[in-house]
């Protein structure tokens, strides 16, 4: 007897609604679960508390003064001053930074490894240092020229280390079917490579355009006015605020509109590998007779951007006396330094984290707007968001008033965006699959987070905890107006001296930030993932 034979399957037919999506695929439509939304919520009404701040003081005297001043000439003309100076600088650290990762992690580049730590260390070093490094050197270079110089050589490693995680984590297959195809490396560098690592590359430009759009100390050394210096110089110049919040308020705009183009850029593809098995590593491409160009290219980035700063530091060391060393006040301000920079890590880490998640899980309407919240404070110069928060804490909060909370909160709204894109950039190669596979076994959206997504993504995070611990070493705006009475940090002591001429007393304070931004800095250099 034999059984009737069984149609073909349609491949064509739809698939039912509750057949599970093809692995790897984004499921658009699932809602985030509320174990991750109150707390990006909550990071969320963080961020963009100095925005409540900025309404408020704007539209202290009425639309009609905010717009006048808006509206004003000067205002046109610092716009295009730092749109030009953001462009340049985004355009150089996409060069240097894509090139730099291809260099180290997919070529036979001598000490590849060395050169990989030695590119990052440049986040060691404070804009502002090596803006008086290279403006006493060559006092000619003050103006454009100084700013693009110092913020370009200061930033380009938040390109390098998001691009270089993702040629670490791509599979070369996709480039090897290429070449197969006739393909030679320049095309399949430029049509297989090149896509894979867009999201890295925007996302690092992304924070290259907000660490110049708030860019304090660099532009005032280099006497360049930008939408910063100009904030300032209104604070101090007048004890009405309303312009000051006017002109704050439209840099938040322009952060709006670079996180808005970051978004669309990012398109539809899914980059995370999704084949069984394991990635295989690439073979490293020979140099051939351009090895001697590419270590040169290598070697005078360095030397520009980590070993010139440390000459001219050296310099200062070297002609001060004895009178300009105060070892236990220097170990003392070290030490509050970490602690303060330890602190604005760990919990901008944890309220990165969730909002990082939805953004790499999730699309729609509040994926969206949170995420654009979280980035919304980054671009509010550090001054006004610790004039907001004085201003919260002074009417609603007093027992935080110049206390270290208030300053560790400061870093938070300030470097959330640091955070938030190393935490999506680790969560986008983490297969979505597995998600649905620990679901369907029972696990609650809480133990998918725990046992799942948090450890896939650990090394991701844990880069950017350490490049948020870095930046809090190194901020200044924010940390000059809420530290405690009684408390300094490297950064504060350096400007002070700075401020005062007295450079040999500056250098040791100046030397100390370099040093101990160097161990994070090393350990972001060696990272693999």
């Amino acid at each position: 007897m034999t059984s009737p034979e069984r149609p073909a399957p349609d491949r064509h037919a739809p698939r039912p609604a509750s057949a599970p999506a093809p692995a790897g695929r984004r499921r658009a439509a699932a809602r985030p679960a509320w174990i991750l939304v109150v707390p990006a919520t909550a990071a969320a009404l963080l961020a963009v508390m100095p925005l409540g701040y900025l309404a408020v003081r704007a539209l202290e005297h009425g639309p009609a003064y905010a717009w006048d001043v808006v509206a004003d000439a000067r205002t046109g003309e610092l716009l295009l001053r730092s749109l030009g100076l953001t462009a340049a600088v985004v355009a150089a650290c996409l060069v240097l930074g894509v090139s730099l990762a291809w260099l180290t992690v997919r070529t036979a580049l001598p000490g590849a490894r060395a050169w990989s730590v030695l590119v990052t260390l440049p986040l060691a070093v404070p804009s502002y240092v090596t803006a008086f490094a290279w403006l006493s050197a060559a006092p000619t270079l003050a103006g454009f020229t100084g700013s693009a110089l110092a913020l370009t050589l200061a930033s380009f490693p938040y390109v390098y280390l998001p691009v270089a995680a993702a040629l670490r984590g791509t599979d070369p297959g996709h480039e090897e079917v290429a070449r197969s195809l006739g393909h030679g490396p320049l095309r399949t560098f430029l049509r297989v490579t090149l896509p894979q690592l867009r999201p890295a590359a925007a996302g690092g430009g992304l924070l290259v355009a907000l660490y110049v759009l708030s860019d304090f100390g660099a532009v005032s050394l280099m006497r360049y006015d930008t939408f910063t210096r100009g904030i300032y110089t209104s604070y101090r110049a007048s004890f009405d605020r309303t312009p000051a919040a006017a002109l704050s308020a439209v840099l938040v705009l322009m952060t709006v509109a670079l996180v808005a183009a970051e978004t669309r850029t990012r398109g539809r593809a899914d980059y995370a590998r999704t084949g069984t098995g394991t990635a295989r590593r690439a073979v490293p491409a020979a140099l051939g007779r351009w090895r001697p160009v590419a270590l040169a290219w290598c070697g005078v980035l360095v030397a520009a951007s980590v070993g010139f700063p440390l000459a001219v530091l050296g310099y200062w060391l070297a002609i001060g006396s004895s009178a300009t060393w105060d070892p236990a006040g220097l170990t003392a301000t070290a030490l509050t330094t970490l602690g303060v920079a330890a602190g604005g890590a760990a919990l901008t880490t944890l309220l990165a984290l969730p909002v990082g998640v939805i953004a790499a899980r999730h699309r729609g309407r509040v994926a969206h707007l949170l995420e654009q919240a979280a980035y919304a404070g980054h671009a509010v110069p550090g001054i006004t968001v610790a004039l907001a928060l004085v201003f919260f804490a002074v009417r609603y909060a007093r027992p935080v008033y110049q206390e270290t909370p208030l300053l560790i909160c400061a870093y938070a709204v300030l470097f959330l965006p640091v955070a938030v894109a190393a935490t999506r950039a680790a969560v986008l190669q983490a297969p979505p699959v597995l998600d649905d596979v620990a679901r369907s076994l029972g696990r609650s959206p809480f133990g998918v987070l725990r046992e799942v997504t948090v450890p896939l993504a650990a090394p991701g995070v844990a880069a950017g905890a350490a490049l948020t611990f870095v930046v809090c070493m190194k901020e200044l705006p924010a940390t000059l107006l809420l530290r405690p009475t009684g408390m300094d940090t490297l950064a504060t002591r350096l400007w002070t001296e700075t401020g005062s001429g007295s450079f040999a007393a500056a250098a040791p304070y100046a030397a100390a930030l370099i040093l101990l931004a160097a161990v994070p800095s090393y350990l972001l250099g060696r990272h693999r993932t």
